[in-house]
């Protein structure tokens, strides 16, 4: 080796990840390193330029600047800059600049490339820190960028691979090696493919990574004839593939998950890595969930949660559809509630039986906006006794209720919160509830159901949550006359519009001169749309997830859904802008919409969508009756 080399391996060998390589290696890639030097105030590239080296410092100062001029790091001798840049299109992510007079080691990109797929450390090292750099990546706007309105499947580049659970740890690392893979789902052959999420025996049983073979299996030094089933990961998170990249952004943050299984009718078809969404550059800064995650205390969750109104108006700025934003908004509030979860845990102790917290309404169908309060119950192991276990749940619950509270989540005015004691149940008596209102559609039931029946497991137990839409789905499905009480309700709230296709206004109070947007218009079609799912068994919460499956059921005149689907968009759009346009002129955010804001186009447009909500109604009201009369 020329002495000149020689003298750039022994200087990247004392720094990772170059001095975890193997002699060969480091002394290849010291033979393939350039030298560039720049004086002090030099540019070394600029933020969207094509870059092609990985950059170590040998000697001298680096300053990293985002596009804004603000700084982001310093860094000096050793410290190593440019590899975002490589691992995302190849386009520099900030600007760089030397702070006096500067020697760089520039690693070709291809040397790079090899290295990180021949070697898992380094690539490892480069992808150690996936929240910082993650966060990087959401808090910049870039251009021509649709993160925001892309779905996880957008991203799958393989079919998901299996292997036996019976299969040993060396076979599973070989099956990784052969296919360049970082991940396996794990099945059990015995089992057969279960889709029904009441049923506990489903054939994909764990999830096995590069880190559980190096965390797990080499650092412990087992054998390589142990069994995968020892250290996979048997409590996996998935996402449906309906879900948005920034869906599984925020769950991979949140809860630090690096592998994230894609579901198509609770079957995989794919694997998202948080590697891949730092290649899908993004376009919002959707990251307040993983700050949100790093509060210690109520206090600082309330004092956090001033800024929601921030991301809020962000997202509608840049354009964001109302399926996204309501998304977002609804893993914000979870988050709240999983943080608070975790915050009351701390204090009172582990709880003394298993249990399942979950939120309800808009929350859990993923249609949440700035202007909520909270909806949210207990489900309780079937082991609960009141004398033993109740002043544990009564504190939990009123901790958790009084914290979303603080953190501008109100109290629900009709005592829908697991702080009321009429809604900690166990899971028989819920599923003994929901039997109970189908069988028996009173007003009072019929009110519960609308909020009930959306419902989504927040913390704990979530399979519960799952087995009660499941129940949910299959009793309401088979119950003609709950469909048509069901159907009668959703029409109590009717679009404004009167004879002559004017807007009907609010003639007195606070809003006179306007239309609530959301109780005339969202939440109506939000009914709707509920009663056609539960007649198909549909199991979605969302709006827009539930009109796939009537589409798919082939229950409503052609092209229908295709109107619905429009027309609840352009109304919930209606409706997000109105309050991002309150809060950007300081005022409290309403469902309170004055037409006369709104522009000729506007008005015509939302009396449309208005028009379509009212013939869907006469439909409603049609075909459930009937179908109840012919029943």
């Amino acid at each position: 080796m020329e002495v000149e080399h020689q003298e750039i391996a022994n200087f990247l060998e004392a720094y990772p990840p170059f001095s975890q390589l193997p002699p060969d290696a480091l002394n290849k890639l010291a033979s393939h390193v350039e030298v560039s030097y720049y004086r002090e105030g030099s540019v070394v590239f600029e933020y969207a330029q094509q870059i092609t080296y990985l950059y170590v410092i040998r000697s001298g100062a680096v300053e990293l600047l985002r596009r804004s001029g603000e700084l982001y790091h310093r860094i000096s001798a050793g410290g190593i800059f440019g590899h975002r840049g490589l691992l995302m299109n190849r386009k520099v992510r900030f600007d760089a600049n030397t702070l006096e007079d500067t020697l760089l080691y520039c690693i070709p990109v291809d040397i790079f490339d090899e290295y990180c797929n021949e070697f898992e450390f380094f690539a490892d090292y480069f992808e150690a820190d996936d929240n910082a750099r993650l966060k990087m990546t959401v808090s910049e706007y870039a251009d021509n960028n649709d993160l925001t309105t892309a779905k996880v499947t957008k991203l799958i580049i393989k079919d998901v691979l299996y292997v036996d659970q019976n299969s040993t740890v060396q076979q599973a690392a070989k099956v990784m090696a052969d296919e360049q893979v970082s991940s396996l789902l794990i099945y059990d052959p015995a089992k057969p493919v279960i889709e029904d999420p009441e049923e506990d025996d489903a054939q994909v049983v764990g999830l096995i990574s590069d880190r559980d073979l190096r965390c797990k299996v080499v650092a412990n030094g087992l054998p390589y004839d142990t069994p995968i089933a020892d250290i996979m990961t048997s409590d996996v998170a998935i996402i449906d593939s309906n879900a948005y990249v920034f869906e599984a952004m925020m769950l991979m943050l949140r809860d630090n998950v690096h592998h994230l299984p894609i579901m198509h009718k609770r079957k995989p078809i794919g694997m998202l890595t948080l590697s891949d969404i730092l290649r899908y550059e993004s376009q919002s800064s959707l990251l307040f969930v993983q700050g949100l995650m790093e509060q210690k205390s109520v206090e600082d969750l309330a004092n956090y949660s001033t800024q929601l109104s921030t991301i809020f108006t962000r997202m509608v700025n840049e354009d964001a559809n109302s399926h996204m934003i309501g998304s977002a908004m609804s893993v914000i509030g979870k988050t709240f509630k999983h943080k608070l979860l975790e915050l009351a845990e701390a204090k009172l102790g582990p709880a003394p039986i298993p249990y399942c917290f979950i939120a309800l309404g808009s929350m859990a169908r993923d249609e949440q906006l700035i202007v909520t309060d909270q909806d949210n119950a207990l489900i309780l192991d079937n082991s609960y006794q009141p004398k033993e276990h109740g002043q544990y749940f009564e504190q939990l619950a009123k901790f958790v209720c009084d914290g979303l509270a603080n953190c501008g989540y109100k109290y629900c005015d009709g005592g829908i919160m697991a702080s009321n004691p009429a809604w900690r149940l166990t899971l028989d008596q819920w599923q003994a509830q929901f039997n109970d209102w189908i069988e028996n559609p009173k007003p009072e039931a019929l009110l519960n159901s609308s909020i009930f029946f959306d419902l989504e497991g927040v913390w704990g137990e979530i399979k519960w949550a799952e087995k009660l839409t499941a129940f949910i789905s299959k009793k309401a499905q088979n119950t003609p006359s709950f469909l048509a009480a069901m159907a009668h309700n959703a029409l109590r709230r009717t679009p404004p519009l009167g004879f002559f296709n004017g807007f009907v206004l609010e003639q007195d109070g606070q809003h006179r001169r306007s239309m609530n947007i959301k109780r005339r218009g969202t939440a109506p079609l939000s009914d709707l749309i509920r009663v056609h799912a539960l007649a198909v068994g549909s199991r979605k919460q969302n709006s827009f997830e539930r009109l796939e499956d009537i589409n798919e059921a082939n229950i409503l005149p052609k092209g229908k859904v295709l109107d619905l689907e429009a027309a609840l968009e352009y109304i919930a759009i209606m409706r997000i802008k109105h309050q991002s346009w309150q809060i950007e002129q300081g005022e409290k955010p309403d469902n309170s919409l004055p037409p006369e804001t709104l522009s000729e186009f506007e008005q015509r447009n939302l009396k449309e969508a208005f028009g379509v909500l009212d013939k869907a109604q006469s439909f409603l009201k049609f075909r459930y009756q009937n179908k109840a009369k012919m029943k």
